[in-house]
């Protein structure tokens, strides 16, 4: 199976690689329609998939496998959806409106209360998240330095 692998992979580099030579010029204005272009794009589209429904097969089958590791990830995304729950209500009704409401004379943007609201949400669980890891890395060598 992993010589199957490594030959597979040989020849589509090889394809890319003959593709990559026969890309028109920048300047040619038909560039966007090449047929090289349009394979290569195909071969990436195949490649991503493959990728995506190999590591989701795997995860899952590595989740389901391990006696503790679906304890773990259920505790692990109550965690988040406690932050994401904590991260809306950071979030403030009063700056969405202000928000929404220095948008609505634009016709080119349809902003409503909610989404900058959810906006708001998105950033505070990322700041949470940013401060949380930046925690776990700086504490642990802090601890090893001071205590021996």
């Amino acid at each position: 199976m992993n010589k199957i692998i490594k030959i597979v992979l040989i020849v589509i580099g090889l394809v890319a690689a003959v593709l990559w030579f026969s890309l028109p010029s920048a300047d040619d204005p038909d560039a966007i329609n090449s047929g090289s272009m349009n394979f290569m794009f195909v071969i990436m589209y195949i490649l991503l998939a493959i990728a995506v429904v190999a590591s989701v097969f795997f995860g899952l089958k590595k989740l389901l496998s391990t006696p503790g590791s679906l304890k773990k990830t259920l505790f692990a995304l109550g965690g988040l959806a406690i932050v994401v729950a904590i991260s809306y209500g950071l979030s403030s009704s009063e700056e969405a409106k202000v928000v929404a409401d220095s948008f609505a004379g634009n016709p080119n943007i349809d902003t409503t209360e909610g989404t900058v609201k959810n906006i708001g949400m998105g950033l505070n669980v990322f700041f949470i998240l940013t401060a949380v890891a930046v925690a776990l890395m700086v504490f642990p060598g802090l601890k090893k330095m001071f205590v021996k």
